[in-house]
């Protein structure tokens, strides 16, 4: 809290440190807000406090969802390998920001079958956190972005782009997972705050340097796993620290990922043969991938090296970029890296699960070049304190656990994805976009919706969480520190995958024991000119 006066004049000169000093000092005190209030500046000038001069990284995809949720802020400048999406998703703004523009309406997905099950609607946490923090007007923010947006630097490096503008004091990074680790850690390295989104990091190795880096800059960096901030989640770990269910023994977690390509070779200017007249399976998909796509040279709005950045050099292809490179291994996680951090995050948070000290991943044929169609993969979980070994499976490309026996009429688990906790007392069950319910209906509705012991984010808004943090204004939703964690836990499930064995992990070694060759996939060999 600050004890100055302010009804008496600021006497320390603000101008002799810089902006973003300041706003990394005013966020490790706590006292944005009150440091320098608008009126000690005087009418038409904005205090350093009100808003944060943010650039994003990766704007075509997710990173431009959250350039919308922080569109109250200043947007200063956008780095993208691709000029022409980024042209294209600019003239879009300016499209939905028109007069008459039609809105987008969020459409509320139907429930049927579970009309024994009562809805306890939102939480009257999230709405005493609503009610601390006023709401985003969207359509005014997208106007007053739309009208300044000429003058936002435009970059396809972001090491340009964080070497030449001085006036950042935040990133957002969204690119293909495989740059996350080494654009934040550049950015920390100068003290910028950082916003990356899910996954984190590629591999096990940058996933801790990357917390370790958080640490020791004190910047506010947070994860955008998005979830984390959202109101019906925390009801389902609230649910599970409620005791409710007993002790857990057993998650299951599924997804309907990936919905890229997967399990395919690389385009080849080499035409499959056969032999004597008849194609391979493997022959034929890669006929298949060579008609589709092939190698024709990159478009000239796209710097391809850049976007290769620490992978191996290979040939662009129209296969791989601006969506598909999730499922190739060099740029992405596949399944697990794209969805593991939203599912997985709650059974880690509620259960308080360290390191697993066994993960075993199988699969549909795995070429090592691009993930599996489908993937299974057991992660064991040591007891802690009162709490038994727990058992995680996660399933995607189709794999999903057995429907539980307490699911009546209609009611099913949802292909899209979701998560089930199964308890000695009772099961909880986390399906996507639906309310969490306890299983079976009785349990349910004679125990009514748990206390809420968990905070929740105002409004849900994960990247204003963020901005607060900033401001010092409120404490990170997901940082560094837990989702670290996290993905540790996640990408271990690709190392069993890639070493093609069941892995026993030493957790303060960061070392797999009982296969050697397995701690290669731990880390990664940058490509010459780039380091973390």
């Amino acid at each position: 809290m600050s004890t100055h006066d302010e009804s008496r004049p600021v006497t320390t000169p603000v101008r002799d440190i810089s902006r973003r000093q300041f706003l990394t000092q005013a966020a490790s005190t706590g006292a944005a807000v009150t440091i320098v209030p608008r009126h000690v500046l005087g009418r038409g000038l904005q205090a350093p406090s009100d808003t944060v001069n943010v650039a994003v990284v990766g704007v075509s995809g997710m990173g431009a969802s959250n350039t919308r949720a922080v569109m109250s802020q200043n947007i200063v400048a956008f780095c993208d390998v691709d000029m022409a999406l980024l042209d294209a998703r600019i003239a879009r703004w300016g499209q939905e920001a028109a007069p008459g523009a039609p809105s987008r309406p969020v459409a509320r997905p139907a429930t049927p079958g579970w009309a024994a099950w009562q809805d306890w609607g939102s939480t009257k946490a999230q709405a005493e956190a609503n009610a601390r923090v006023p709401a985003e007007d969207a359509a005014a923010n997208l106007q007053k972005f739309v009208a300044s947006s000429s003058r936002i630097r435009k970059y396809a490096d972001y090491r340009e782009m964080l070497a030449q503008q001085k006036d950042i004091d935040a990133v957002i990074i969204a690119t293909p997972d495989h740059m996350h680790a080494v654009i934040a850690s550049a950015a920390m390295d100068l003290g910028k705050h950082v916003y990356v989104q899910k996954p984190m990091a590629w591999c096990v190795s940058e996933s801790r340097h990357l917390a370790r880096r958080a640490a020791e800059t004190k910047v506010q960096a947070q994860c955008g796993n998005q979830r984390h901030s959202a109101d019906e989640n925390r009801r389902g770990v609230d649910y599970i620290t409620s005791g409710v269910i007993g002790d857990v023994t057993q998650v299951h977690v599924w997804t309907n990922r990936p919905i890229w390509p997967q399990g395919i070779p690389r385009p080849s200017a080499t035409a499959a043969e056969g032999r004597g007249g008849r194609l391979s399976q493997q022959s034929l998909m890669q006929a298949a991938v060579n008609t589709t796509a092939g190698t024709p040279p990159p478009p000239s709005t796209l710097s391809w090296d850049l976007f290769l950045g620490v992978a191996p050099a290979v040939e662009y292809s129209p296969l791989y970029h601006p969506f598909n490179w999730r499922g190739w291994v060099d740029w992405g996680q596949g399944a697990l890296g794209d969805m593991g951090a939203h599912l997985i995050d709650f059974p880690v948070w509620a259960l308080d699960l360290d390191l697993p000290t066994t993960v075993e991943t199988t699969s549909t044929p795995f070429n090592d070049v691009t993930f599996p169609l489908a993937t299974m993969t057991h992660y064991d979980f040591p007891a802690k304190g009162t709490r038994p070994a727990v058992r995680l499976t996660w399933y995607d490309g189709g794999f999903m656990p057995p429907t539980p026996e307490e699911l009546e009429g209609d009611a099913r688990l949802v292909a899209s994805g979701g998560i089930l906790y199964v308890g000695t007392k009772g099961k909880l069950l986390c399906n996507e976009g639906m309310p969490t319910r306890l299983l079976p209906a009785s349990l349910h509705n004679t125990t009514g919706a748990p206390r809420e012991r968990l905070a929740r984010v105002p409004h849900q808004g994960h990247e204003m969480n963020w901005i607060r943090a900033i401001k010092g204004q409120d404490t990170l939703s997901s940082p560094f520190s837990y989702a670290a964690h996290l993905h540790e836990i996640m990408l271990l499930g690709l190392v069993s995958l890639r070493a093609r064995s069941k892995i026993h992990y030493d957790a303060a070694n960061m070392r797999v024991t009982h296969n050697a060759n397995a701690n290669q996939f731990l880390t990664r060999e940058y490509r010459t000119g780039w380091a973390l």
